[in-house]
């Protein structure tokens, strides 16, 4: 087991500040305080959690638990976790996953260590198992992502419905054969499974077979986007779809971006509609069609309650002002 000296040197500080530290003095710089949580991870210290919690010690850090923070959509839902966490005089520490569990497990650990107070899964990888395990270490909230089949609770949008209203926007412009783009695999239970109901439902209203050729599976970045826009710009005319839903503004910008390249042309061949109306959504040349989520809120929310949970108390909030819209624009 690491040592207090093995810390310290680590984190390139004095044993005395490291002390500091885990007496949870006042004095001790952020900069200071993120290099000994770092290097107390790294060495996988852990001081007597049952001795601090019978000071009752915080460590008033919050957790923040995102995929990315590259993409415009966790970086503004970050900015409205921290600047609420800032007025009740919490700092946060950000985790990106990147999509696999590793660094998901880092992150519980943090909490079941005391070095957080609470966290916040912007994204899960993890099974529900797993994370109702760490729920007894500190309060977990999800933030605009959910799990069925668990009390752990989140704060979000309506993407069934969301997606549902998008997809009908497509069927009710003439569309047909309409690809989808998902972040999990499709399946009822996986990553994004709301959307994938109410894209499934949009389509059977429609009356319209959803072709499972034009299903786009794991779909995340820009990068993802151009590789499915450059898969629709080699199909034979017969066989492309007439418009994609890409699932966010990121990749819809991608997928816009090689079609429009290869001489498609976005919405009159193929329409495309987007997710989040990021900011990029409305500067490219042809701007997206997208669905706003108010990532301000959002963050705000989950915030809040996460820290009416630390202190033991109840958190009621407005669902009235989660709502989606649809943003209309040129490319669907």
């Amino acid at each position: 087991m690491a040592t207090i000296k093995e810390v310290a040197n680590s984190a390139g500080l004095s044993v005395t500040t490291v002390s500091r530290y885990l007496n949870n003095h006042p004095y001790i710089s952020d900069e200071k305080r993120l290099k000994i949580e770092k290097a107390m991870a790294d060495l996988d210290y852990q001081p007597s959690a049952v001795a601090q919690q019978m000071r009752g010690v915080k460590a008033f850090h919050i957790g923040v638990l995102v995929s990315r923070i590259t993409n415009q959509y966790y970086a503004g839902l970050i900015d409205a976790l921290e600047v609420t966490a800032r007025k009740f005089g919490y700092s946060i520490l950000i985790i990106q996953n990147h999509n696999s569990e590793g660094e998901e497990k880092r992150a519980l650990e943090l909490l079941k260590k005391k070095i957080i107070d609470g966290l916040v899964l912007c994204t899960v990888e993890s099974d529900i198992d797993t994370l109702e395990n760490y729920v007894k270490h500190g309060p977990i909230v999800l933030c605009n992502t959910h799990l069925y089949n668990t009390n752990i609770p989140s704060i979000h949008i309506d993407d069934e419905q969301a997606t549902e209203e998008a997809i009908n926007y497509l069927t009710g412009k003439g569309h047909k054969r309409i690809a989808y783009c998902t972040g999990g695999d499709f399946t009822s239970q996986s990553h994004g499974a709301r959307r994938n109901k109410g894209f499934k439902t949009a389509m059977r209203k429609a009356n319209q077979n959803i072709d499972y050729d034009l299903i786009f599976r794991h779909v995340h970045t820009l990068e993802d986007g151009e590789k499915i826009g450059s898969q629709l710009a080699s199909m034979k005319n017969e066989q492309r779809p007439s418009a994609v839903f890409t699932g966010s503004d990121e990749v819809a910008c991608g997928v816009i971006n090689i079609l429009t390249k290869s001489g498609i042309n976005v919405p009159d061949d193929i329409a495309v509609m987007g997710f989040d109306n990021q900011k990029i959504s409305s500067l490219i040349s042809v701007p997206v069609t997208t669905v706003h989520q108010p990532v301000d809120v959002l963050g705000k929310f989950t915030m809040e309650y996460l820290l009416a949970a630390i202190e033991g108390k109840s958190y009621v909030y407005d669902t009235g002002m989660l709502k989606t819209n649809m943003v209309i624009r040129n490319s669907a």
